[in-house]
């Protein structure tokens, strides 16, 4: 079993939270590792972790050169991670460890991925709860995986389900959708919710264009990812059609009212509609090429199996 915890700029709550975690995981009497991904933090963050990890082996340690976002540091932690099980916590005590025995009780019941559900929030109204709300309402409704909670980092997920997930920008939050692709059972369940004791919150409201933007990308790689012609086609279509109403409008006012062609903007934007149709066709043919040619060169398939029976190994 792994616990992965980003952290950045987090001195103070480390050993806290460490400390917090090793009698829950002792109780369990299953082996366990820590994980502390520091994420190029400036203040002594490298040196508390340090000190832990030489203290108590089960605590390991990963300094990323750099501040690289809590997406890269949790990727750092699954790359390194040993346990058939693992569970991502935040850094900042708002995750308790007392809930972590509550995540492998219903992994046992025969889930995948268990996400944790702040029901009762410790932070601000307005700039914290409502966007969180608006969002989550917005993911579930995009991408068909319905959570209240996408935000909540204190989750569990079996290993299986993580096979070939790879993590960019902001998308930690959206590992339950990729963990979905792979046919994981998905549940959440409510876990308590801290107020931050020491440092300061590292997001604010420009994470929200953050999320819109990442949740376009999820829905495009959920939907098209092996067939990306689908959604330049589609694109295609609309400025066909632009380009055919207007030339057929223009063509109605030089019959009709005897309007030059050269008198309106309708031919430029004939003209327009259809250059950018076929630029759209075009770069849909290429974005094919390049499908076919991630999933040949790595040797992926864009189907996965579960299981097999008397079947060999495929040619």
């Amino acid at each position: 079993m792994s616990i992965i915890v980003p952290l950045y700029n987090e001195e103070e709550n480390i050993q806290i939270l460490v400390d917090g975690i090793l009698p829950v995981m002792d109780s369990i009497e299953s082996p366990f590792e820590i994980i502390l991904v520091n994420d190029g933090s400036w203040d002594r963050t490298a040196e508390v972790i340090g000190g832990i990890a030489e203290k108590d082996d089960r605590v390991k340690v990963i300094n990323l050169r750099r501040n690289a976002g809590q997406t890269a540091a949790m990727m750092a932690g699954f790359d390194h991670a040993s346990g058939d099980i693992i569970i991502p916590m935040d850094g900042d005590l708002q995750n308790d460890p007392a809930d972590i025995p509550r995540l492998l009780a219903k992994l046992d019941e025969g889930y995948d991925v268990v996400s944790g559900w702040r029901k009762d929030r410790k932070d601000k109204l307005i700039v914290r709860k409502v966007p969180s709300w608006l969002a989550n309402r917005i993911i579930s409704w995009v991408s068909g995986v319905k959570l209240n909670d996408y935000g909540c980092t204190l989750k569990a997920y079996r290993r299986d389900v993580l096979s070939g997930v790879r993590l960019y920008g902001e998308l930690h939050r959206f590992v339950p959708i990729f963990a979905s692709w792979q046919g994981g059972r998905i549940t959440e369940l409510p876990v308590n919710h801290r107020a931050r004791q020491f440092g300061v919150s590292k997001y604010g409201l420009n994470r929200i264009f953050k999320v819109v933007l990442d949740l376009i990308l999820v829905r495009f790689l959920t939907k098209y990812q092996a067939k990306p012609i689908y959604v330049f086609g589609f694109i295609a279509v609309l400025f066909f059609a632009v380009a055919f109403v207007a030339g057929l409008y223009a063509v109605f006012l030089k019959i009709a009212e005897g309007t030059a062609f050269i008198q309106t903007p309708l031919p430029l934007l004939f003209v327009t509609g259809f250059m950018s149709g076929m630029m759209c066709i075009l770069l849909g043919l290429i974005s094919e090429v390049l499908v076919r040619t991630y999933f040949e060169s790595q040797g992926r398939t864009h189907y996965i199996i579960g299981s097999t029976l008397n079947i060999g190994p495929a040619k």
